[in-house]
């Protein structure tokens, strides 16, 4: 319980002591107030700590990192914020921080490593190691292949239970639950689970408790794939083989749920147009660079939208009102558009929807925007015969309405379909190819039907 509490308490600490900093009026009180720093927070919450701390002050926090919390930090902090690190600290202190460097740390900041800093903490690793990072390089980073991990248990498939036994003693890394044997030339042949294994006589040979029908997989995998497929299989971790069947390591659940969390994240800052290294205080330069693509794409889908509005310049000279009560179609498309396209994103990231499938799901949406058309068509239309006592106009606002509303249902699921099929991130330009679609389909019935019935 006290563990708990005391958790608890060190959570909370992180904004207060973020308020703290900001709040220091001189380096003496800033220099008092992290004193005890490497006691304050839990080891993860360093880079959270020091990217949300202002550049003038930044260093300053990081001079009172202990080497080892430095290391950490290091590692885990944003592409954005290393880079910055290894701008302002020495090369004798970027050496140092890769002094111990551990192979999968190594191959998780690796790209984003200036050439002679890479260089250098290469060389920090033994043999097997550099033969291991060589191995990774062969495979993307979205692969498989070059994300694994090499704390496992690879036993020969003719060793002896009481061997094998005797490797449990010694005891056994985190994740493991089973034992991977091979043969002589490295091919994996089958797992041995732990449990079966405490249980077996030890009179026993090895190959009577081997599993032939197992779970693996391809170094060549994507890793949010082989994410999908651990977590599905409830199992610790999953041996990982090349094409030809020889092992080279495992992937853990921890790294299954570390890989799932980050595509989350990354998808949530795609889709507002930002990077995801971005640092919370790049400069200016630097993050109006990162969003300025973004910026100029929402330009020319809003001069698309604008296009629409000004081929009908007369009639909205003419019928003021119609001016008035555009945003209104708009909206009402833009927010019935994003249910739907939120519902799709999410059954295409859960492998939910197929080719087999989509046809009727875009059936039932249209019913539903239909439905909601037919409902809100009729309300909107009668709040605007009551504020303007214009029949006309609430007959047009109603149709445009239902007319937007099916556009909208039959876009949010057309859209991020055809994304997905031409290997387009639908999180990242749906919404504002959506809005785009929405907003040229609102306006051309709302105010073509205004040209034709009003004027």
């Amino acid at each position: 319980m006290s563990e708990q509490i005391m958790s608890e308490n060190t959570v909370d600490q992180l904004p207060l002591l973020i308020n703290d900093i900001l709040a220091s009026k001189s380096g003496t009180e800033l220099n008092s107030l992290l004193e005890n720093l490497d006691t304050t927070l839990f080891n993860d919450q360093y880079p959270l700590l020091i990217e949300a701390v202002p550049l003038d002050k930044r260093l300053a926090v990081w001079s009172h990192f202990t080497i080892d919390i430095q290391r950490i930090t290091f590692i885990q902090v944003k592409n954005e914020t290393r880079l910055w690190l290894v701008d302002v600290l020495s090369d004798e202190q970027c050496f140092e921080l890769l002094a111990e460097i551990d192979l999968e740390e190594l191959l998780e900041i690796a790209e984003a490593l200036p050439d002679r800093f890479l260089t250098y903490a290469i060389k920090q690793l033994d043999e097997s190691q550099k033969a291991l990072y060589q191995q990774a390089q062969q495979y993307d980073e979205s692969e498989l292949g070059h994300n694994l991990d090499y704390d496992y248990v690879r036993i020969s498939e003719k060793l002896k239970v009481t061997s094998a036994k005797r490797l449990i003693k010694k005891g056994l890394n985190i994740y493991t639950d089973e034992f991977y044997t091979v043969n002589k030339q490295g091919i994996l042949t089958g797992v041995v689970n732990i449990n079966t294994l405490l249980n077996a006589d030890d009179s026993a040979i090895l190959s009577d408790l081997i599993e032939p029908n197992f779970l693996k997989l391809n170094a060549t995998t994507e890793v949010e794939e082989a994410s999908e497929a651990l977590i599905l299989s409830e199992k610790m971790s999953l041996p990982v083989c090349d094409e030809s069947g020889l092992f080279m390591g495992r992937f853990t659940v921890a790294s299954a749920y570390y890989f799932k969390e980050a595509e989350a994240a990354k998808k949530l800052n795609q889709s507002g147009g930002l990077n995801n290294d971005e640092d919370l205080f790049a400069t200016v330069s630097q993050s109006a660079k990162n969003r300025g693509i973004w910026l100029g794409i929402n330009l020319l889908t809003a001069f698309l939208a604008s296009g629409v509005i000004g081929l009908f310049e007369v009639t909205l000279q003419q019928v003021v009102l119609l001016a008035v009560l555009m945003p209104v179609v708009a909206s009402m498309g833009g927010i019935s558009g994003s249910q739907t396209l939120t519902l799709i994103v999410r059954g295409l990231a859960l492998g939910q929807i197929t080719e087999a499938n989509l046809k009727a799901l875009l059936i039932k949406e249209l019913k539903v925007g239909l439905t909601n058309g037919i409902i809100w068509s009729v309300i909107i239309g009668s709040i605007t015969y009551l504020w303007f006592n214009d029949l006309g106009i609430s007959l047009v606002l109603g149709v445009a309405i239902l007319g937007n509303l099916i556009a909208a249902a039959a876009s949010g699921v057309l859209i991020p379909s055809i994304l997905n099929r031409l290997n387009i991130d639908p999180a990242l330009s749906g919404s504002v190819l959506l809005t785009t679609v929405t907003d040229v389909v609102g306006f051309l019935v709302f105010l073509g039907l205004g040209s034709m019935f009003l004027l």
